[in-house]
């Protein structure tokens, strides 16, 4: 199915599905809309990162393949054995530069791997799998919201639980 009308199906059942849904139904177009245009990224060896910044924690955020939606994305650890996280400044420069975590809610188009080991983070209480980045490139650095509209990052715990990456 070509991408263009994969985005078409899956805007029309978004349009159908989320209208219902508690809390969603003011938010139903802007969620298709968003939907529509992940449904359209071309397919690729490569992941959509959206950066995710709370003091004190190693993970960097979250990741997905072109074309799932932020649903289906993993909170993780980045390894830097091959390449440094984009955002590799002194956490508390001296000079008033960029500080840890300037990129916070940044999007970058990722290259790289799993590793297949999960790491754990003691300041966030989360067991969460590594990734191997390779390479990275900004794609927006002021994407809007992640999981739904209207939602507001407080900065100091994540916008989803974790469940499943619980200890």
């Amino acid at each position: 199915m070509s991408p263009l009308l994969r985005a078409a199906c899956l805007f029309l059942v978004t349009l159908l599905l989320l209208p219902g849904c508690a809390g969603t139904g003011q938010f139903a177009a802007q969620i298709a809309q968003r939907n529509a245009a992940i449904a359209a990224e071309p397919q690729g060896d490569y992941f959509i990162g959206r950066r995710c910044f709370i003091d004190r924690t190693q993970f960097w955020g979250y990741l997905r393949r072109p074309g799932q939606t932020w649903d289906r994305s993993k909170l993780v650890i980045f390894s830097e054995k091959l390449a440094k996280v984009p955002d590799r400044v002194p956490e508390a420069p001296t000079d008033g530069g960029l500080a840890r975590g300037f990129d916070h809610n940044w999007e970058y188009k990722i290259w790289g791997y799993f590793s297949g080991v999960k790491v754990y983070d003691p300041n966030s209480d989360l067991i969460l799998p590594e990734f191997v980045l390779q390479r990275y490139e900004v794609i927006n650095r002021s994407p809007g919201w992640l999981f739904k509209p209207g939602e507001r990052f407080k900065g100091d715990r994540l916008l989803r639980a974790e469940p499943d990456l619980m200890p």
